[in-house]
């Protein structure tokens, strides 16, 4: 039983790290287009063809470290009448009808020791597509960017080297790392 157990153990250890590293190697190939959602939820109709402003759904960008996942009530104050009969938004009144959230499977995971605070990045001007990519395009929505430290470093030494940053602090490690 604890051969068992011991080996259980080390191809858990193994296969974890092989597997994110496999989807995130296919995913910047650009293979992986973003996870199946309980919900089809077409960003590129929401945010393109309608112009809806990512920060209507996503409100706590712009007030707390999280952008929050909207809540059911958030999509039905539109879809109690807008396109009803339609087969994913009756699926999405069921979870209204249950009381119950959708769960949605993350897009974008970043570790445990890395703290991104959406509030700081929105208040300084940066657009959401800066991050997340032309989301307004996806019909479903992936991770865009890597997210590897050296992607975000690219990002804030250029914000760094502008002559109107006023941010002395946006290469110290504790800014992501706290």
């Amino acid at each position: 039983m604890k051969r068992a157990l011991a080996l259980a153990t080390v191809v858990m250890l193994i296969a974890t790290p092989a597997v994110a590293s496999a989807q995130s190697f296919w995913a910047q190939l650009g293979a992986v287009k973003g996870p199946v959602q309980p919900i089809k939820f077409p960003h590129d109709i929401h945010a393109g063809k309608l112009g809806m402003d990512c920060l209507y759904c996503h409100y706590g960008a712009e007030k707390s470290p999280l952008a929050n996942i909207p809540a059911v009530s958030i999509c039905m104050g539109c879809h109690k009448i807008a396109v009803a009969d339609r087969p994913e938004v009756q699926k999405l009144a069921q979870y209204w009808d249950s009381g119950k959230s959708i769960p949605w499977v993350p897009v974008y995971m970043l570790p445990s020791h890395v703290k991104f605070n959406h509030k700081r990045h929105v208040r300084a001007g940066i657009t959401c597509q800066e991050c997340h990519g032309p989301v307004e395009k996806m019909a479903v929505v992936y991770q865009y960017p890597s997210l590897k430290m050296g992607w975000c470093i690219t990002c804030h030494r250029e914000r760094q080297n502008r002559a109107d940053s006023q941010n002395p602090t946006i290469m110290d490690c504790l800014t992501c790392h706290h």
